[in-house]
């Protein structure tokens, strides 16, 4: 199963650059991994529907705008994910949405049917290269989180 992790955010925004924060921290874990890829998917472009396309299962690593404090996540999968997306279009503080993706992918045909978002709520989002201490501290439980599900995923 091809599993893509794809991290989005500017690292020049303090949280706004988390995802990719993420990825960085993950990439030794899951290094050895067969079939799993990690990709910085910066601010979001639309170049990204097609490894989105290619992917088996997908799990998104971004900052969003949840109902929780900062530096706290969530993990949505599946249609809990499709239906953040869809509710609240701006739920990510990039201009070109993933909802956007998601669109692109279904009229493709391929919308991941294992997927997931991981969102973690910014605290701050302004010039500066490291995350807030708030989000820094949710960086080792994310990166559990996703490996676990990753692991889910696999064993399903």
């Amino acid at each position: 199963m091809k599993t893509l992790v794809l991290g989005i955010g500017n690292t020049l925004l303090t949280d706004e650059g988390i995802g990719i924060h993420v990825l960085q921290a993950l990439e030794p874990e899951l290094a050895d991994w067969p079939d799993v890829t990690l990709l910085d998917g910066g601010t979001l472009s639309f170049t990204l529907a097609g490894p989105i396309e290619d992917a088996d299962a997908l799990i998104v690593v971004d900052a969003a705008h949840i109902k929780t404090r900062p530096g706290e996540w969530v993990l949505l999968e599946g249609e809990e994910m499709d239906a953040f997306l869809m509710s609240n279009r701006k739920s990510t503080v990039h201009e070109v949405g993933l909802t956007d993706l998601r669109a692109i992918a279904l009229l493709a045909g391929h919308w991941p049917e294992k997927r997931a978002m991981l969102a973690i709520r910014p605290d701050v989002i302004d010039w500066g290269e490291q995350p807030t201490p708030a989000v820094a501290a949710a960086i080792p439980s994310a990166c559990a989180a996703i490996v676990e599900q990753i692991r889910a995923w696999h064993v399903a």
